[in-house]
């Protein structure tokens, strides 16, 4: 570059990847020279966001401002250079670009289309860069998901303290015989085995000594195979599956182990190396090393997590370029986070996005080696926790700054009455599904005065789902946008200079509400229906559960009984005992898993894994079914929650303490005999397998944050780790139960359940076998009854018997005389009732002991049913009524006139209702009989 403001301007660019209308636009206020920061306006969403410089573009810039001087208030910094002074263009600085372009800079088409790491050795500054760094990076995995992130501690990647780790000596510019020689001379264990290696290293070396560079390190850099998805078996450039392509990623293996490479994450993710955790342990014959992996043997999980805390560890080491010693919470954390975001985490899809290193964090924990400060696992330091009511308003990007400060001002206020779940939902109701659907339609909106097309659009929109389906809880943010406005106005009387500018019509109208108790009433009816269809299959869910537990826990017994390879025969069914080899291996008996093949179907079936599961599937489902829990208050039962109570007549009761959950009060339940063998059985299996029941801490799903140690009774290993159950792994279980009852039973493919319909067919169950509704509250947990009753939904069986139960006790306070029976003379009138009943056209239906009111007229008689056979007697009728109307026509018999046509009506109402029932007849109204 010939000049001070050119090199200013390339530096600044190459930092910060900026656009070129950002960086044009920069002001003097826009420095911070004391953090290394320019403020631009983004070209995105016209917002003033920070970039980074380097210590050395602001060195360039503070030359060029002191050679050039200051600009003007409100005048951009870079200016030309030549005749009047005025504000750099784009096509100036594109030409100052090329002029300093030299004959060998690879040539673009467009000067801000080169990233700053690829802007070609002519361009590239001099001193530490922040390039890495992207405000337009593609969006990974982990910052998508809005539950996990890296919070507790920053990911930093590690430095080592005293240099690489050198296992068999300097070898970074040994000779290719030097180092084949050591590795030789370190893993050959025969000479078949030495001549395998020297075949693999040797043209390894060889392909890559062809390649610039002082280093074997800078040679593979040179090589490009630091790059996601190069292998080295490109080198020879034969065929990719061939034996030398293998060797040649052998040979890659044995230099990332012997640390003769340090490759990139994706490089080295981009090899498959089986056995790379031996070498690497071989190799390095670091105790600290051994000592982990002791430890993590030791640990009760499965041999895949073995082999992932193995392998972990070992990758991360080779990946950094340290020793476990220099491995801190925020490089393993930075490994974990980057494995994610790139989709390369061991064992596990990439569209998972899943940590890597999690079986590895509470190892170290336990050795020592983190600090006492770290978190006590990997989730615990991923968990993102409670956001602030800012961060969670940002996260719907408003477009008005002004109407985003009220949003989050309002919400904050609002804060300290509801709890985080109740928070969230207030701004997704007023932001997400009114604010943001506004803007759609108003861009410019700058207040809460809405025209009515605007609110016409957004009440059409909220109707519908974004999938295009009907939105059926429509009324939660109809609710929460009038509870604003109405909030406004009265904030508004008490402080008019903070609240006075935003108070405005409402655009909820009472129209919008008239149907509010309808939608009610339909919700309650769906929930109704819901009962109606699970309080018939519950009780053969139950079952199966039950006899699944049974079964699997007798085969279990069974296969502990016989010794390995031997067979065994339960219900008719022969069974073989089988193992592993790692089974066979693990040093403590006890946590091997039992095995064994059906001889009939040739399946191999993991016993212990298979009633484990079954087991839990079975004590989630009968808590739920006899205690009626919320979903959350089963997972916070802990051994605490048990007590006992001694009554005045030495009888002792079993409770069970519900935690304050949804109402903040705390209750407690009477456990009947079924409830106490379920939370006995837990309490067993936990004291089998630990001599307790252990503690552990539960994070919740809905408050974010994180319990104290408690033993909770729900509780799983996962990956060595305890941890108490979420609402999530109950449901999965759950649902597990169902999937495999709807091979037998269909009906199960149509039914999803939720923790509600249990806690309502609880509810059911309890009024209407006679239990007081307001004691039902109170062992619901509901402050209100009126909540209870929506909850209990009445059978027609129910409605029958309690009908039945209500006369019957209204007869016995009746007196007795009035159940006299009958006298003949009496029974004999009764019947001539009915008897008289029978008439011409059909039959009376005026009750019993009552006189004819219309003497007799039938015809026009309310009370008469007519009979379809008698049709042509009606026409007989009608013709002789017409012939006496022509008679009283002819004499003027004005009054006859009047009551021939209105028998006429008669007569033509019942045989039009006549013809309906002969054309119809009966309907059957498909009314259910009621059981004895």
């Amino acid at each position: 570059m010939r000049c001070t403001r050119d090199r200013a301007l390339l530096c600044c660019y190459v930092d910060s990847g900026a656009r070129a209308s950002e960086l044009l636009g920069l002001l003097l206020s826009d420095i911070d020279w004391q953090k290394g920061q320019l403020w631009v306006i983004s070209k995105g969403n016209r917002e003033r966001q920070p970039i980074p410089v380097s210590p050395t573009g602001l060195a360039y810039l503070a030359a060029y401002l002191e050679e050039a001087g200051l600009p003007e208030d409100g005048q951009p910094i870079w200016r030309s250079r030549r005749g009047e002074v005025r504000p750099l263009t784009y096509w100036a600085a594109r030409r100052s670009r090329r002029r300093g372009r030299s004959s060998t800079t690879p040539r673009t088409s467009r000067w801000y289309s080169v990233p700053g790491s690829q802007a070609g050795t002519s361009a590239r500054v001099q001193g530490p860069t922040t390039s890495r760094v992207r405000r337009h990076e593609r969006v990974t995995h982990y910052d998508r998901d809005f539950s996990f992130a890296p919070t507790a501690i920053q990911p930093v990647a590690p430095t080592p303290s005293k240099g690489p780790p050198r296992p068999l000596g300097d070898l970074s510019q040994a000779s290719a015989e030097e180092i084949v020689t050591v590795v030789c001379r370190k893993f050959a264990t025969s000479p078949r085995n030495e001549k395998y290696l020297r075949s693999s290293l040797c043209p390894f070396l060889g392909h890559l000594s062809r390649f610039p560079g002082q280093t074997w390190q800078e040679r593979w850099a040179a090589a490009g195979l630091q790059q996601r998805g190069r292998q080295a078996a490109e080198l020879h450039g034969g065929k990719p599956g061939g034996t030398q392509a293998k060797r040649l990623n052998t040979a890659a293996g044995y230099a990332f182990a012997v640390r003769l490479i340090q490759p990139s994450l994706l490089a080295f993710r981009s090899y498959a190396f089986p056995q790379y955790t031996d070498v690497f342990r071989e190799a390095a014959q670091d105790r600290l090393l051994e000592t982990f992996i002791e430890r993590s043997d030791a640990r009760s999980m499965a041999q895949k997590s073995h082999r992932q805390s193995r392998y972990d560890i070992c990758a991360a080491l080779t990946v950094y370029g340290i020793e476990l010693a220099d491995l801190t919470p925020e490089g393993l954390l930075h490994y974990a986070t980057e494995c994610r975001k790139h989709g390369v985490t061991l064992g596990e899809h990439p569209a998972d996005g899943c940590f890597a290193g999690t079986k590895c964090w509470p190892v170290l924990v336990e050795m020592g080696h983190f600090p006492e400060s770290a978190p006590c696992s990997m989730r615990s330091a991923v968990v993102r926790g409670q956001r602030s009511v800012a961060e969670l308003v940002d996260r719907h990007k408003i477009r008005n700054h002004d109407i985003r400060d009220l949003f989050v001002d309002y919400i904050a206020r609002r804060r300290v009455e509801v709890d985080y779940s109740t928070l969230q939902s207030l701004v997704h109701n007023l932001v997400r599904l009114f604010w943001k659907v506004i803007e759609e339609v108003r861009p410019e909106q700058a207040d809460l005065r809405l025209d009515e097309d605007a609110i016409a659009h957004w009440k059409e929109r909220l109707a519908v789902r974004p999938d295009g389906k009907p939105r059926l809880h429509v009324d939660a943010p109809v609710m929460a946008v009038r509870a604003l406005y109405l909030d406004i106005h009265t904030w508004a009387a008490a402080e008019p200079e903070r609240w006075g500018q935003w108070s405005a019509p409402c655009p909820v109208r009472d129209a919008d509400l008239r149907w509010f108790h309808v939608r009610r009433r339909r919700v309650q009816e769906r929930m109704a229906n819901r009962t109606r269809e699970r309080q018939p299959v519950l009780p053969v869910l139950s079952q199966h559960v039950n006899d699944q537990w049974h079964q699997q826990r007798k085969l279990l017994e069974a296969a502990r009984g016989v010794g390995l390879g031997e067979a065994f025969t339960l219900d008719g069914v022969t069974w073989q005992r089988a193992a592993s080899r790692s089974d066979l291996t693990r040093t403590d008996p006890a946590t091997t898993p039992v095995r064994a093949i059906n001889r009939e179907t040739g399946k191999l079936v993991e016993l212990s894994h298979t009633e484990n599961q079954v087991f839990w599937q079975w004590a989630i489902v009968e808590t739920l079914r006899l205690a009626g829990l919320r979903a959350e208050e089963l997972t916070e039962l802990t051994h605490l929650s048990v007590r006992n109570y001694q009554r005045p007549n030495g009888e002792v009761v079993a409770l069970l303490v519900i935690s304050p959950s949804r109402t903040d009060r705390e209750r407690v339940i009477p456990m009947s005999g079924e409830l106490f063998h379920v939370i006995a059985q837990i309490i067993r299996r936990h004291f089998n397998t630990h001599g307790t029941v252990p503690v552990c801490t539960r994070y919740d799903l809905h408050e974010k944050v994180w319990s104290e140690p408690l033993p909770y009774l729900f509780q799983v290993r996962f990956g060595g780790e305890l941890r108490a159950m979420s609402t999530t792994t109950m449901w999965r279980m759950i649902r597990r139960a169902t999937d495999s009852l709807a091979v037998t039973h269909p009906q199960f493919e149509e039914i999803k359940w939720s923790s509600h319909d249990f806690r309502r067919l609880y509810a059911t169950e309890l009024v209407n076998n006679g239990l007081p509704i307001h004691i039902g509250a109170a062992l619901l947990g509901h402050l209100n009854l009126q909540t209870t009753r929506g909850y209990v939904v009445v059978f027609n069986d129910d409605v029958v018997k309690h009908y039945q139960h209500f006369l019957d006790r209204r007869r016995a306070k009746r007196p007795e005389n009035e159940y006299r029976k009958p006298t003949e003379q009496e029974w004999s009138e009764f019947n001539e009732h009915f008897d008289k009943r029978r008439v011409e056209l059909g039959s009376c239906g005026r009750p019993y002991g009552t006189p004819c009111a219309h003497e007799h007229a039938c015809i026009r008689c309310p009370m008469l049913t007519l009979n379809p056979k008698m049709l042509p007697r009606l026409d007989e009728l009608e013709e002789d009524l017409l012939a006496r109307r022509e008679r009283a026509t002819t004499e003027d018999w004005r009054g006859e006139i009047e009551g021939i046509d209105l028998t006429l009506s008669f007569l033509r109402s019942k045989r039009q209702q006549a013809q309906r029932f002969e054309r119809h007849g009966p309907v059957p109204l498909g009314i259910p009989s009621v059981p004895s």
